[in-house]
């Protein structure tokens, strides 16, 4: 019998953590535990149940980017092994392995840093309607899952409840100081580009995929969150992509699709989702990181 879905977390001897949508952030003083439970989202809505393991896979495919582009641009993480956390944290180890970080106090900046290099989901709209991404103009006669002419930033605000909106540089520039957004718009993309190359070469497709980034007590740079993951990107098996409609993927696309088979119309409560469709994204989820890693994550028991 599978284990059941880690939904939330309670660390007694802890004040409550901040939840986001799927992780659950501790304060601990000069640090943040950050641990990846196993809710997921779809229409910013949280959904039930939880997917389980989701967590876990989460955590160690961001912790294989964050080290292997490691030298493009310094990231939050401070400790990635459980048994090395601070020894208050030791009762807990069981909770924590596998699915939580260690990472450093950074000041967020307020935008998704998005770059796209297939036309899809929200810029897919966009484009039907403007002809542009965030003011970014593109060819005409582009179609669904079209690849772009060269990867496009695409940043969009934060918003601590309800949805993200799709934003322009300026507007980026305007809020957070153009050098600063600048700087940002050149990160995404290079990272961006670097992991496109070599997820090609693992026979997947980053179509698009969204970071975050802090400012640390100097004020630099500092990639944090999540990375290159299939909550944060869409990954699409290179066999099978093509123009003209939605791919297969092995990101939560998934789930998009069959909430959007029901009636709902998108505010809470969403349907449950059945057991075949939380099986579907497991099987997804750890396919993308057979695919891209070339190992197996290590699972709760």
């Amino acid at each position: 019998m599978s284990p059941a879905a880690l939904d939330a977390t309670a660390l007694p001897g802890f004040p409550p953590p901040r939840r986001g949508k799927v992780r659950d952030i501790y304060d601990l003083g000069n640090r943040l535990l950050v641990v990846a439970t196993d809710r997921i989202s779809a229409f910013d809505v949280v959904l039930s149940p939880g997917i389980p393991g989701k967590g876990a896979v989460l955590t160690q495919l961001s912790t294989f980017w964050f080290r292997k582009f490691g030298g493009l641009v310094p990231n939050h993480l401070v400790e990635t092994n459980a048994s090395a956390f601070p020894p208050e944290l030791a009762a807990h180890a069981g909770l924590l392995s596998g699915r939580s970080v260690l990472v450093k106090k950074c000041r967020v900046v307020p935008f998704e840093c998005v770059a796209r290099g297939y036309l899809a989901g929200s810029g897919w709209k966009e484009y039907q309607k403007t002809g542009a991404i965030c003011g970014v103009p593109l060819p005409p006669g582009l179609t669904e899952a079209s690849r772009l002419p060269e990867p496009i930033f695409t940043p969009a605000t934060k918003a601590e409840s309800g949805h993200d909106e799709n934003v322009s540089f300026e507007k980026m520039a305007d809020t957070i100081g153009r050098d600063l957004a600048a700087r940002l718009r050149d990160l995404t993309l290079a990272i961006y580009s670097e992991a496109a190359s070599y997820s090609a070469s693992r026979g997947v497709i980053v179509a698009d995929t969204k970071f975050e980034f802090g400012l640390d007590e100097d004020g630099s740079v500092v990639w944090i969150d999540e990375a290159l993951t299939p909550d944060s990107s869409r990954f699409w098996p290179a066999s099978s992509w093509h123009e003209g409609g939605s791919p297969p993927s092995y990101d939560k696309q998934f789930v998009r699709d069959w909430l959007e088979t029901t009636d709902w119309d998108k505010t809470p409560p969403a349907p449950v989702l059945p057991a075949e469709i939380v099986a579907g994204t497991l099987g997804r989820y750890l396919e993308a990181f057979r695919l891209l890693t070339g190992g197996e994550p290590v699972l709760p028991a």
